[in-house]
């Protein structure tokens, strides 16, 4: 039997590396992503592990033309896992000044309203067939916002919001929904990034784990270890020493805005 995976995000990083990681024989992917180029590459790789692979070089933006592609991909291979997987990220201006509102307004528009307009397509769908997983890609920056990213920290927190809502709403309806909240993965958009990475994982390795949590229905995923257990215990302490140790231990710079 075909199992179907919707992946944005797909042409780099964490969202080629779970393209990858679904493919295989008697598996379909519709997989979605901005840059041509990478997409193709990231398809070939996957054809060639088997998978039927259709691709859309779409901004989870243009919300029209997404869910046409993701309703037109369901009808052809019914989608038993979809992963909102596409994001950017940005911080502070030079000098620690004010976000400029182009990078804030991408942010939340990519991280949050790409989200929402990748899955809801498909709520209905599987509602009918009371059968799918919704994979949602936040971060641990929705569980302790940083500093120096303002406007990333909201947009994952409010996907968090967003999942937690589905997860009462669906899990009734034999849908499985799963909140991912990782922390440094090595992808693409960490390079124009300067600061300290603790714990970083591949994008293989984050793929890896993230598939095995979803296929036992988790509700939770959040890694790694060291930095979830310093984010709960931080939630224990004063506000001033959570900003402490964000200021000494996690600040960092971001050379270019979010495109």
């Amino acid at each position: 039997m075909t199992q179907a995976v919707v992946v944005t995000g797909a042409s780099h990083g964490l969202g080629a590396a779970l393209a990858r990681h679904y493919a295989a024989p008697g598996a379909a992917l519709g997989l979605v992503g901005r840059n041509a180029a990478r997409l193709a590459e990231v398809a070939d790789a996957c054809r060639q592990r088997g998978a039927i692979v259709e691709t859309a070089e779409i901004d989870v933006r243009e919300t029209g033309r997404l869910g046409d592609f993701i309703r037109d991909f369901d009808a052809r291979h019914p989608v038993a896992v979809v992963i909102a997987n596409a994001g950017v990220e940005a911080g502070l201006a030079p000098g620690r000044r004010t976000e400029p509102d182009a990078s804030v307004l991408a942010q939340l528009r990519i991280n949050l309203e790409g989200a929402i307009a990748t899955v809801s397509p498909l709520i209905e769908p599987m509602r009918g067939r009371r059968a799918g997983r919704i994979v949602l890609i936040a971060s641990l920056a929705a569980l302790m916002p940083l500093a120096d990213q303002p406007a990333y920290s909201a947009s994952k927190a409010g996907l968090v919001a967003w999942g937690e809502a589905l997860l009462a709403w669906l899990r009734r309806d034999g849908i499985r929904v799963t909140i991912v909240c990782p922390g440094y993965v090595a992808t693409g958009m960490s390079g124009p990034y300067r600061g300290a990475r603790p714990f970083e994982w591949s994008a293989e390795r984050a793929a890896a784990h993230i598939a095995g949590r979803v296929a036992r229905g988790r509700a939770w995923v959040a890694f790694p270890w060291p930095l979830v257990w310093l984010i709960r215990l931080g939630r224990l302490a004063p506000r001033s020493v959570r900003a402490a140790f964000i200021d000494r231990f996690l600040r960092f710079e971001i050379d270019a805005p979010a495109a």
